[in-house]
């Protein structure tokens, strides 16, 4: 018996770390694809004002249409997926925000800008729910959460590649067209040629997957099965949003999450600007630039996850990177641009610190049977933030001819936000309460 036991463990083990070896690989690059072609145009800003006479005011909107499209196709093209499958839709998301990554090469205007950005966000639609959704088909629970974090590195990495890629192709010049046009054209090229990789890799169920043994396949679709019937057993609480929004607890996480978010997506699109004004500096020394505060970020968070769970008091580190955030932002108005480049530097290690430290909160607090509706509505209202943040900026630039203001709202978000953050609670009292119980503070 022992011995049957210890063999099916092996057996299931060496299935997952094939699954993982066959498709995080290639999740990790999509998802930094994903990530460049999203945020590439930070780059671009400067030739697009000078080529197409792109207002700062029309470059922020326009960034921050890409969430508005993504916002609203989210729920459809997670409906699809469930009809299609996650390889098929999977393939499909690539391939089309791709096709509309290069397409960004031909905009002609204002007008045509708005439209593109606003097709990207509805073509990356569902991407990452498609990858969480892969996971649950091919990974047993305690799998995914390892799975799920080494494919979320993707952000940090694609934050440090995507200076020194895109400045490099921005100096590409020829047949007709401007480097900028080339690096849209060469990113969201990448992206439609991974689809086809996607396609030719991903497999739609576990007993398609050639690269396991019969044994493997057996074992890991009953594991995955069994732990499905299992779910299926206990059920699924489905809570409307708007009974959701009527806990206050709720509402603070759903804030939080967006003060966040406006500093981190207002430094993403917005820092290539703030390099640009410290000199004459190439496309590809603004990228390399770029790629300093999001490696000082990287290390920031994993020294903060560190001591968060040695003295466990998660408000206040939380706090204390949201101060440090606010500091640095304050710091990057003085109107040297070297300076400002310093204390944006100093920021990230706090914004992006807040980011990872945030979501134990909530978690904490939820009952596990909401707590996947409740992190959707947390993270769909953080993302507003990609919108508000770079229109806004963009607005100050061309009216004032400054981002201080920005910088300095920003700051100010970050301290309330820092404070707030003290009201949140960690733990429902009685987490063993009917599902209404979440939410009867809301009666």
């Amino acid at each position: 018996m022992t011995s049957t036991f210890a063999t099916s463990t092996d057996l299931l083990d060496s299935a997952v770390s094939k699954v993982k070896r066959h498709v995080l690989p290639l999740f990790l690059l999509m998802f930094i694809a994903n990530y460049i072609d999203r945020v590439n145009i930070g780059f671009a800003n400067a030739h697009m004002q000078t080529d197409l006479g792109l207002g700062a005011a029309a470059y922020g909107f326009g960034s921050g249409l890409f969430f508005v499209g993504y916002a609203l196709f989210e729920v459809p093209s997670n409906v699809l997926m469930q009809k299609y499958g996650a390889r098929a839709w999977l393939t499909r998301i690539m391939g089309t925000w791709g096709i509309v990554a290069a397409a960004m090469a031909f905009v002609w205007n204002d007008t045509s800008f708005y439209v593109l950005r606003f097709l990207l966000g509805i073509a990356e639609a569902g991407f990452f729910p498609g990858v969480v959704f892969y996971f649950t088909q091919w990974l047993p629970q305690k799998e995914r959460g390892k799975a799920i974090a080494v494919f979320l590195s993707g952000s940090a990495i694609a934050s440090v590649l995507s200076g020194p890629i895109t400045g490099a192709l921005l100096s590409i010049q020829g047949a007709g067209l401007h480097g900028w046009q080339w690096m849209f054209l060469i990113e969201g090229g990448f992206s439609v040629l991974l689809c086809g990789v996607s396609w030719m890799l991903l497999k739609s169920r576990i007993g398609d997957a050639t690269w396991l043994t019969a044994d493997e396949r057996k074992i890991l679709a009953s594991s995955i099965a069994a732990e499905q019937a299992e779910r299926d057993a206990h059920g699924t609480a489905r809570v409307p949003t708007m009974k959701l929004l009527k806990d206050p607890q709720i509402l603070l996480f759903c804030f939080l999450y967006f003060a966040i978010q406006l500093t981190i997506y207002a430094a993403t699109f917005w820092l290539p600007t703030i390099i640009r004004k410290m000199g004459s500096l190439s496309d590809f020394q603004v990228g390399l630039f770029n790629t300093i505060p999001w490696l000082i970020a990287m290390v920031a968070m994993y020294c903060f996850a560190v001591l968060s769970a040695k003295w466990r008091f998660q408000q206040a580190w939380l706090a204390t990177a949201l101060v440090i955030a606010a500091c640095g932002l304050f710091a990057s108005t003085s109107g040297n641009p070297v300076l400002s480049f310093v204390a944006i530097c100093f920021s990230a290690i706090g914004f992006k610190a807040a980011s990872s430290l945030f979501w134990p909160i909530p978690q904490g607090y939820l009952d596990a049977r909401v707590a996947a509706a409740v992190i959707a509505l947390i993270n769909s209202v953080g993302n507003l933030g990609g919108f508000f943040a770079p229109a806004a900026f963009g607005y100050l630039q061309q009216h004032t001819g400054s981002i201080s203001g920005g910088l300095y709202g920003l700051g100010v978000a970050s301290l309330i936000a820092a404070a707030a953050g003290f009201f949140t609670r960690n733990r429902l009292v009685n987490r063993d309460a009917p599902v209404e119980a979440v939410h009867s503070k809301a009666h």
